[in-house]
């Protein structure tokens, strides 16, 4: 019922290239609003309170930005998938001055978030149109080798396409890494876990040092949901790890050292020659 109430309720919508619908609806759950694609909640934005981070796994993923380099401190940050802007609005917020790009594939759903969810006036970010893998290899030059976070949260509905899951693509995107830079990778899956283990040696596959971070129960692969892959060239410090698992959301996992070597046994990377898209939910999954 309370699904039914703010579809009465949208900000606005539009159809996207393969012809679905996104729309601006405002949370029935809590402050806010959410984007919705073809029925899929896709990002929550609080335009009063930034730093409110709804979803589980954007939650997570925040608690890891927090312990980039030194607290408030600018960051170098590239964004894959854009949704409502939920991570770089959360970046400006916590790190003012941060430089910021991101690449989405539809400009209508751009044109829907800041005609609808508008960003900061000061926020220093720039979107840049395309297919993520396609305009990631053409970022520029200046880029390579100084970025300090890159988040790759690339979703066509409610699955990750396949071309953006494999070793090729990790390496074209780890390439923008500082020395120290971290990768964000938002994977979704269901029981099992066969393809979160996949990602998971496609990432470390291309930078060796990989936690995972997610709900207990999602990481026993006993029910469907995201998990944060956190993945470096240089070893993640070892203090972060207690600081994550207070930061919450709970209950709360963090996997890392042999426990995933464990999680990816027997797991084969992806390759642009054998990669899937992530299995796609039930729609049941977003009846809150």
């Amino acid at each position: 019922m309370a699904r039914a109430r703010i579809e009465n309720d949208e900000l606005g919508r539009v159809r996207l290239g393969d012809g679905t619908i996104a729309r601006v609806l405002p949370s029935a759950y809590t402050s806010g609003y959410e984007l919705d694609v073809d029925g899929t909640p896709q990002s929550h934005v609080d335009l009063d309170d930034p730093t409110h981070l709804h979803f589980e796994y954007v939650a997570r993923m925040g608690a890891v930005i927090d312990r980039l380099r030194m607290p408030g401190q600018p960051l170098t940050a590239v964004h894959l998938g854009a949704g409502a802007l939920t991570i770089p609005r959360y970046v400006e917020a916590t790190r003012p001055g941060s430089r910021q790009q991101v690449v989405e594939l539809e400009q209508p759903l751009i044109d829907l978030v800041r005609t609808h969810l508008p960003l900061p006036r000061n926020a220093s970010l720039r979107v840049r149109i395309g297919d993520a893998r396609a305009v990631t290899a053409k970022l520029p030059a200046g880029l390579t080798g100084a970025v300090d976070l890159l988040v790759s949260d690339v979703y066509a509905g409610a699955q990750t396409p396949a071309h953006l899951t494999t070793v090729e693509f990790y390496r074209d995107a780890a390439r923008l890494l500082a020395p120290d830079g971290v990768m964000l990778v938002n994977v979704a899956d269901g029981a099992g876990l066969a393809f979160a283990r996949r990602q998971v040696a496609t990432v470390r596959e291309v930078l060796e040092h990989v936690v995972v971070l997610a709900e207990v129960q999602v990481l026993k692969g006993r029910r469907f949901g995201n998990l944060v892959v956190v993945a470096s060239a240089s070893p993640l410090p070892v203090e972060w790890l207690p600081r994550l698992m207070a930061a919450g959301p709970h209950p709360a996992k963090v996997a890392q050292g042999a426990e995933i070597d464990e999680f990816i046994r027997g797991a084969r990377p992806a390759t642009d020659g054998d990669a899937t898209a992530s299995p796609k939910p039930l729609p049941s999954l977003f009846d809150r």
